[in-house]
């Protein structure tokens, strides 16, 4: 394949993704570890095995392309793994450690997915069909686990924001949004005041 501007790009941006993964492979369980939630553990396990999947996908695009996956390393994703870390150093006492680390999880899905959407159209700009069906595979994933996130989340947002001794009346509570009226009012007021 001759080599352009796009083709270069694309590598490096594969290359990226392999180191971000990798990483994700030894940040994921201690993150399992860390989670309060029986459902959020089970979560990052999961997850876990499908990101070794990631992996191995990227090893056969590499392969076909002949390319070797190491390059330099992800830091991006460096940073995003340093900040989860810090949620669970900072919060592994308290209530809204579960909330800290989905939020976490979710800025690394976020990031996973604006990078494999962009490599999968390089993929298909560059006529790569078997890669841009690998890495539609993973894009998927990591919409799915982003979507599974949001959902683990609202029941560690309500805890941490009622503590988790809160009953199951106060946790529905929690997830019922003010009356717009009542808001609209409120503006109204202030508005008049200023």
């Amino acid at each position: 394949m001759p080599e352009n501007s796009l083709q270069q790009l694309y590598v490096e941006q594969l290359k990226d993704l392999y180191s971000a993964e990798t990483q994700l492979v030894k940040a994921l369980p201690k993150m399992a570890k860390a989670a309060k939630s029986e459902a959020l553990r089970e979560g990052f396990e999961q997850h876990l095995d499908q990101t070794r999947g990631h992996v191995q996908r990227l090893e056969q695009i590499f392969e076909a392309l002949d390319e070797n996956p190491k390059g330099r390393k992800c830091a991006g994703m460096q940073g995003l793994v340093a900040e989860g870390e810090a949620v669970i150093d900072e919060n592994s006492d308290s209530d809204a450690l579960d909330a800290g680390l989905i939020a976490a999880a979710q800025r690394v899905e976020h990031y996973e997915i604006a990078g494999y959407g962009s490599v999968r159209t390089f993929a298909e700009m560059l006529g790569e069909s078997d890669a841009v069906d690998l890495l539609q595979q993973t894009l998927n994933e990591e919409k799915e686990t982003d979507e599974k996130l949001t959902e683990i989340a609202k029941q560690a947002n309500a805890e941490a924001m009622n503590g988790a001794s809160g009953s199951a009346e106060e946790l529905e509570e929690v997830e019922e949004p003010p009356s717009a009226p009542r808001a609209k009012r409120s503006l109204k007021v202030r508005s008049a005041r200023a």
